[in-house]
């Protein structure tokens, strides 16, 4: 049986679970039609513990894939559309997969790393294309030759999630929560609806998705409630007056999003943001990159009390919430840890950190779940202070009230005449001023201090790059900084080399200023 679906399907039948613009599926139908996946597995002799890889658009079929391998003991890899064939064909590799799925808009990205002479050779490949590329099965066609019966047996699979490096190849990650043949399917229901309560979710309520679910916050905040009923509204791409329109057309309680869609929402004309009712709306999430004040303020101010922020990663999941009344008394917080979670601040000569002190953050999970980069012992190793307490390079502090703080990504911090500098603070800043609609700051050499401030950044719409503007920018970082913080220089950039997640892809720009130079900081 198709254990977190028979119920539900069951009980809601022809309510909506999944939309997309091409149209809707209803729990009945996405119930029978995991069934139907679960069989085209087992016949293309997939068995527990094996991998499929899902590259693909937002779309309805995600949801049939992960679901199907929930329910059949595989390990699904959601891969990075981004990425070029080469690329793909290296997790393809990497993750041992037997199987790839491919939504329409990525088919010709599918077979083009199916032709390459490094990539494995598959079990099954099927197209969810119009025009379905040679040597790929249709994705209709092969799920309608099985049937839709409830199958006899089912396992526990879940997702292996590839990070996003700055450097080096993608790390897959392997949640402990996730594997593990002792791990009944039920469970899964029970971390949907432990999510859902987590969240503030209502029960049956509606998410709408307008970030790619190959990242694990995309997949968290809409996969896991939909396990607890909560149906998916998605979108492919973002769009900020069409996100108004969804969130009133589909009366949408919660979602996700990124620093980046919130400064969009807010620069939407006076006419188009007055017309949004949003009453529907219960939770409005953000995290996976930081948040400038002026903007989070901007959003409260305009939504009301709904925007939550979390803090976490892909191997640590949810590590802190922060309500929006919370965080206007203690701005600039990523909230308490949640009671399953302990945090350590270590300071650099491995001693613990009092109330205010930096350090590097660790984390542990009470309930006794870990994580390892597949393949990447070593990593793994680097990753861990000891068995169960883990880092992903980030410096914060605890204040005495224990709120959690992030102050920067390690591999981020300037050092500069032997002062520590945080890269976050002053891009806050800048994202602050009209001109600009994002920014990147970084160290650059600097023959007498080691390394100075250098700030990149992406103009706001009709605004004209000129050195006249670069003095004004920096005139009104000593306005907000001390002066040692303020950027000695600024750079005018098309756009700005950000993952649609948020996350700031800052070695592309920084790296060509270190070109020549022995040390690389």
């Amino acid at each position: 049986m198709a254990q977190l679906l028979f119920d539900l399907a069951e009980k809601l039948r022809n309510s909506p679970a999944l939309v997309d613009e091409r149209g809707t599926t209803d729990w009945t139908q996405f119930n029978r039609r995991v069934n139907q996946l679960m069989a085209g597995f087992e016949a293309a002799g997939l068995k527990e513990n094996d991998t499929i890889a899902i590259l693909s658009e937002n779309r309805r079929e995600y949801y049939e894939c992960m679901a199907a391998a929930t329910h059949s003991g595989l390990r699904y890899v959601p891969v990075n559309w981004h990425w070029v064939p080469e690329e793909v064909a290296y997790v393809l590799e990497n993750s041992d997969a037997q199987a790839l799925l491919a939504g329409g808009q990525f088919s010709d990205l599918a077979a083009e790393t199916l032709a390459r002479d490094d990539c494995p050779q598959l079990r099954l490949t099927v197209s969810m294309a119009e025009n379905v590329p040679e040597g790929m099965q249709d994705y209709e066609e092969w799920i309608a030759s099985y049937p839709d019966d409830e199958p006899e047996k089912s396992s526990l699979g879940g997702p292996m999630f590839y990070t996003s490096g700055t450097t080096g190849r993608p790390k897959g990650v392997v949640s402990g929560s996730f594997s593990g043949e002792d791990k009944p399917v039920a469970l899964m229901s029970l971390v949907g609806q432990a999510i859902t309560g987590t969240l503030g979710l209502p029960e049956n309520g509606r998410t709408l998705l307008i970030g790619p679910v190959y990242h694990s916050a995309q997949w968290a905040f809409s996969y896991l409630p939909l396990l607890a009923g909560t149906a998916v509204v998605m979108r492919h791409g973002f769009d900020a007056a069409d996100t108004l329109r969804l969130i009133d057309q589909h009366q949408i309680t919660n979602s996700h999003l990124v620093p980046t869609q919130f400064v969009r929402l807010l620069r939407l004309d006076e006419k188009t943001r007055s017309e949004f009712d949003g009453s529907s709306l219960v939770a409005i999430w953000h995290g996976a990159a930081p948040c400038s004040s002026k903007v989070k303020r901007d959003m409260i101010d305009w939504w009301g009390p709904i925007v939550w922020e979390y803090y976490g990663s892909t191997e640590s999941a949810i590590i802190s919430t922060i309500s929006a009344e919370d965080w206007l008394e203690h701005p600039g917080s990523l909230g308490k840890p949640l009671e399953s979670v302990e945090v350590r601040v270590v300071k650099t000569d491995g001693s613990l950190a009092q109330p205010g002190e930096e350090g590097q953050l660790y984390f542990r999970s009470q309930m006794g779940t870990d994580f390892e980069y597949h393949k990447d012992p070593k990593k793994t190793e680097e990753a861990h202070l000891e068995p169960g307490v883990f880092s992903v390079g980030d410096i914060g502090y605890m204040n005495a009230e224990g709120y959690l703080f992030m102050s920067d990504r390690k591999i981020d911090m300037i050092i500069s005449g032997g002062v520590n500098i945080y890269p976050a603070e002053i891009e806050g800043v800048l994202v602050s001023h009209d001109a600009i609609a994002d920014a990147a700051v970084f160290g650059v050499p600097n023959e007498e201090f080691g390394e100075e401030v250098k700030a990149s950044v992406e103009l706001s719409p009709d605004v004209e790059a000129s050195e006249q503007l670069a003095e004004e920018i920096r005139e009104y970082c000593r306005e907000h900084l001390a002066g040692y913080k303020v950027p000695r220089s600024v750079d005018f950039e098309e756009s700005l080399p950000r993952h649609p997640t948020g996350k700031l892809y800052k070695r592309i720009l920084r790296d060509r200023y270190w070109e020549g130079h022995e040390r690389r900081i």
